[in-house]
């Protein structure tokens, strides 16, 4: 019989919440934001770090621009069967403050195993506020968890908040992504990896109920010419890369230079969970994923 291993707070039963006060430029209202952890609270305008030994980070931030303070929200938790778990929304953030800013901002709800820099000071570059991945050494066969998935219908857009809203060609989707890497830094401090795990997955279709026990199997070693593999799934470099923090501190991205071998062990781990699956800034409005019980299988 497999083994399982729920990944820590990976039943959602428990949330931090967090209550911020946001400027009176753009209404002074009190937000609830929500991160993945014990039950507690982490109150005020702070910065927030991953409490009680939590692995996650959510896309709830706590923003400040220009000395404005925002927040957003989009994950929350929710209920199923007798406890909770956790509810991803693609929405629109407004900020509007006479003569300061006036942007309305497209944002996907995210999950993720890593920490955020807070306050986000800018909508520049989001994958460079993310500090994506865990340590991990274990080899598991596959993911496993509940899922349901609610696509509203209509058309893919693009709102950065400093350019008009475009509408995207193709359909949304949600998306899961784990990666297994074994990672480097070089001495000027950038950090290297090889691919050592893969899975990848999109949530293209509605569900009425939900999906108890679903299962991913994760590909190892070199899949570029295997009969299932995707774009999405390939070596990330580039604008595209996840980033971490360095030894210096500082958030660099991870250079995927290749596919390790079949006996090579992973250092850390990447998985994250989104609502809309297009990059930052792209969705539609609506489109909602609900997660729970996530846990790896050996």
């Amino acid at each position: 019989m497999a083994e399982e291993e729920l990944i820590k707070y990976g039943n959602f039963d428990t949330w931090i919440t967090r209550s911020i006060k946001e400027s009176v430029l753009v209404g002074g209202n009190t937000q609830t934001l929500y991160e993945i952890g014990p039950k507690g609270t982490f109150d005020g305008a702070q910065a927030y770090t991953n409490q009680g030994g939590s692995p996650w980070r959510t896309s709830n931030v706590y923003a400040k621009v220009y000395g404005v303070v925002k927040t957003n929200v989009s994950v929350y938790p929710d209920t199923h069967r007798d406890g909770q778990c956790a509810k991803l929304c693609t929405h629109i953030v407004n900020c509007k403050a006479i003569g300061v800013v006036n942007i309305s901002v497209l944002a996907s709800g995210s999950i993720f195993l890593g920490t955020l820099t807070e306050p986000i000071t800018s909508s520049n570059d989001p994958m460079s506020k993310m500090n994506a991945g865990v340590p991990f050494t274990k080899k598991p066969k596959a993911l496993k968890f509940d899922y349901k998935y609610y696509f509203p219908g209509g058309d893919r857009i693009r709102e950065t908040g400093f350019s008009r809203r475009q509408t995207v060609s193709g359909r949304d989707m949600g998306q899961c992504l784990l990666l297994l890497q074994k990672r480097w830094e070089d001495a000027n401090g950038n950090i290297h990896a090889l691919r050592v795990g893969t899975m990848q997955h999109y949530f293209n279709q509605n569900t009425s109920n939900w999906k108890e026990d679903q299962v991913f199997t994760i590909h190892y070693g070199d899949i570029s010419s295997e009969s299932f593999f995707k774009k999405e799934m390939n070596l990330m470099s580039g604008n595209n890369a996840f980033h971490a923090i360095n030894s210096k501190g500082v958030n660099v991205p991870i250079q995927e230079e290749g596919w390790a071998g079949l006996d090579e062990t992973p250092t850390h781990i990447v998985l994250k969970f989104d609502s809309s699956s297009g990059g930052a800034y792209v969705g539609t409005v609506g489109s909602t994923l609900w997660l729970d019980n996530v846990r790896l299988v050996y």
